[in-house]
């Protein structure tokens, strides 16, 4: 008796459960543009997510700005995490739309003048920190687990370099799982 509710329990679970969850609980992806990286997205609850960009930073703009006392002359690494919220246009829900805030951690090299010797550029790698908002369209693909995005973003840096300002957008594709 035991072993037949047992086995009624765990079918059930196999086949009810699976109807209540979320259509798409991971995705995986590329990004082009700022940062240009591996996209990594986990959906929970009705209309949250948690996305974490690595990547590049400064690779398609900034390779030429100035920084501090100095400049940016090369692209770095960046790991952005954010805490999204999203919802589907329209009946058929292939188009979503999301926004959503968190922080970003970035690792440079920015160059400046020599105290000591004037007319020579030296560099140092820096590391900084900041917050980043993040909104952005993904387009589902009919029968297919890949979806389109596009999206658009901020990074305000706190450290070292408080309220310096980068923009940021990207374009992609994702599989779903």
């Amino acid at each position: 008796m035991k072993k037949k509710l047992l086995m009624t329990l765990l079918f059930a679970s196999f086949t009810v459960l699976p109807s209540l969850a979320q259509y798409n609980n991971w995705a995986v992806g590329f990004q082009l543009v700022e940062p240009s990286g591996l996209n990594l997205r986990k959906y929970y609850g009705e209309n949250k997510a948690l996305d974490v960009s690595l990547g590049t930073y400064g690779l398609f703009y900034g390779r030429d700005r100035k920084y501090r006392k100095g400049y940016y002359q090369n692209a770095g690494f960046s790991l952005r995490v954010n805490h999204l919220w999203h919802r589907g246009l329209f009946k058929a829900e292939k188009l979503h739309v999301y926004y959503g805030f968190g922080g970003q951690i970035n690792s440079r090299r920015y160059y400046f003048n020599a105290s000591n010797a004037p007319g020579v550029n030296v560099f140092t790698n820096t590391i900084s920190l900041g917050g980043s908002g993040l909104a952005g369209a993904e387009y589902f693909v009919d029968n297919s687990p890949l979806s389109l995005f596009l999206e658009g973003g901020l990074y305000v840096e706190l450290i070292p370099d408080i309220f310096y300002l980068h923009p940021q957008a990207g374009i992609g594709v994702r599989f779903n799982f």
